[in-house]
């Protein structure tokens, strides 16, 4: 039984789908406190739009939405190989890691520093180590909350979106679905995260004008992503071989559980 599972296709191509999903997501919340400009990422001058009344707007992006964006690229491939059930799946196990892991920062913040790693800060030309490792890791509860409950949200409407279009194109025109899908939920992330983490502290145009520029970024990637998606499924394809592909789209669009009805192709 054991063996027979180990050596499903459709299992091992699951299992790693949802090891980089976590994985990928975990690096993003990581990383997500620093800000980066898109314009000095290419030697260009800052954009300075004006939007909803504020002037100077730019691309300046947290470096977690250079990640995010594959992560709505694997829910599509999820979404159209096995199906919304587990991509429900594979989001509440990211969130829960994610969880457990900021809850594990906090705790590393906590524990009292030893006197030997704060005297090496200074060889490191860090001042104070303990303060540099708190402003990293110890992120306001306000974005950690937006950032999760965004990602949630997000992430039901991408499933929603792209099973609506499914149920219209069939197996035909995967492009507009996972295009389409992705477009939606990641204009959703970008004001849900805004508006939690940072309402009443901006104002509501800033709010706006800010999640216009984000999702600018996100629209843009999202069109430039679509051939990986067809790359992906045309590797999978190529793995578990046409008919088990095939009876794996049609499950994925029938609500079954993840590998019913789907035969073993090891």
């Amino acid at each position: 039984m054991i063996h027979k599972i180990v050596n499903d296709k459709p299992t091992k191509i699951f299992v790693g789908f949802t090891a980089f999903f976590v994985a990928n997501a975990l690096i993003a919340e990581a990383i997500g406190m620093k800000l980066f400009s898109l314009e000095g990422l290419f030697g260009m001058k800052p954009a300075n739009f004006t939007l909803f009344g504020q002037s100077g707007l730019a691309f300046t992006l947290t470096c977690g939405v250079i990640l995010w964006p594959l992560e709505f690229v694997i829910t599509d491939i999820i979404n159209e190989f096995y199906g919304p059930k587990a991509v429900r799946r594979i989001s509440i196990t990211a969130v829960i890691l994610i969880s457990y892991a900021f809850l594990m920062y906090f705790i590393a913040i906590a524990l009292p520093p030893a006197q030997a790693w704060l005297s090496s800060s200074h060889q490191q030309g860090v001042e104070n180590i303990q303060s540099s490792f708190s402003a990293i890791f110890g992120q306001n509860m306000r974005i950690i909350v937006g950032s999760l409950v965004a990602f949630l949200v997000s992430q039901a409407v991408d499933v929603f979106v792209f099973q609506k279009i499914k149920k219209v194109t069939g197996n035909k025109k995967l492009w507009l679905r996972a295009t389409g899908s992705t477009l939606v939920s990641q204009l959703v992330d970008s004001y849900i995260v805004l508006f939690i983490a940072f309402s009443g502290l901006f104002s509501w145009q800033l709010i706006l004008a800010v999640g216009i520029m984000n999702y600018l970024y996100k629209f843009t990637l999202a069109i430039i992503l679509t051939p990986v998606i067809y790359l992906v499924e045309g590797r999978i394809e190529k793995y578990v071989g046409h008919d088990v592909a095939h009876q794996m789209k049609q499950a994925a669009m029938g609500e079954e559980t993840i590998f019913e009805n789907i035969p073993t192709a090891g």
